[in-house]
């Protein structure tokens, strides 16, 4: 049984918690909130114990935790969970400052951690078979792809002051899948994004529109368009054409019925957000880390990805700011 710690009981945080508990070879023994509210629900949940950071990581008896702070929390964590011999997962990104993600990269390999971050869209089912159509040669080469996420809303305003920005916290996850599907790493990226969604965004600094282009050595594009709003629902769609042919996975709805009558076609909504869209993937990307764990088998994505995924963000963000395109590597 892998026993964890759970670093932050808040949405997120409680959705690993969920997906632990559908796991028979994994428990929550212990959980660290600062609103004892939120820790209370993973110990309702799960019978787990309240207790501090330190006691956590300090505990012989704890082998891995999953760490759903906030984002600044995480490189020192990381850091504390890896010098304690601990396994770790924790959620995108390990930092918003590519030098502290590097440094604490460092600790990670000094001390042989395991470190999984949390880019939870490679286990999504649809992903992943678009990813077995590619290896399996269905469609040839790869030559481009197409990535839409755009969400239903905007966020808060008094977030967006701590997200990072749109590439680092939004277009991240896209970041990733680009890499995952390409197959490649990205030399080259041109970006440009605008305000047209809430002018109170732009007031905070960031942007709430955008759309990236990406290059890979050998020439392969991807092509990420992001927005912060899209009145139908969650709009998440990857496309894939290759040499001798396509694949594609389209929006997912709560059922696949279609009424067709005189008004025309009609079908249900798309899922309203990444809890629902996503609750899949959540359960898969944790039941892959476990496994990793108790195997001692190798885990992805990893902080190399985390690393990748921000450097791609950093360079979006530096190529809309200059109007050029920049170069990686």
């Amino acid at each position: 049984m892998l026993r964890f710690g759970l670093l932050g009981a808040g949405r997120i945080g409680y959705t690993h918690g969920l997906a632990i508990q559908n796991l028979s070879e994994a428990c929550i023994d212990a959980v660290f909130d600062p609103v004892d509210e939120a820790a209370g629900r993973i110990v309702k949940l799960s019978g787990a114990r309240q207790a501090g950071v330190e006691e956590i990581i300090a505990d012989p008896s704890i082998d891995a935790v999953i760490i759903a702070t906030p984002t600044n929390l995480h490189a020192g964590q990381i850091e504390m969970a890896a010098r304690a011999g601990k396994a770790i997962f924790c959620e995108k990104p390990i930092d918003l400052d590519i030098d502290r993600v590097r440094a604490c990269l460092e600790v990670v390999a000094e001390t042989n951690a395991k470190l999984m971050v949390g880019f939870n869209r490679r286990f999504d089912p649809n992903f992943v078979e678009v990813r077995k159509q590619i290896d399996g040669g269905a469609i040839g080469e790869v030559e481009m792809v197409q990535i839409t996420s755009r969400d239903p809303s905007p966020p808060p305003v008094s977030y967006i002051g701590v997200s990072g920005g749109l590439f680092r916290d939004m277009m991240i996850h896209d970041f990733d899948m680009a890499r995952f599907l390409l197959g490649e790493e990205i030399v080259e990226v041109t970006a440009t994004g605008s305000v047209l969604v809430d002018a109170a965004i732009g007031e905070a600094g960031d942007i709430d529109s955008a759309v990236a282009t990406l290059k890979t050595a050998s020439g392969k594009i991807a092509i990420i368009s992001n927005s912060r709003r899209a009145t139908y629902g969650y709009d998440q769609r990857v496309e894939v054409h290759g040499s001798n042919g396509l694949v594609s996975a389209e929006n997912m709805r709560a059922t696949t019925v279609t009424v067709a009558n005189g008004q025309g076609y009609q079908t249900e909504p798309l899922l309203d957000f990444f809890m629902e869209r996503y609750a899949v993937a959540y359960q898969a990307e944790l039941a892959h880390f476990v496994k990793s764990v108790i195997d001692d088998g190798v885990v992805r994505p990893n902080g190399e990805d985390g690393l990748k995924a921000l450097e791609l963000a950093d360079a979006a963000l530096q190529s809309m700011r200059g109007g050029t395109m920049v170069r990686l590597g």
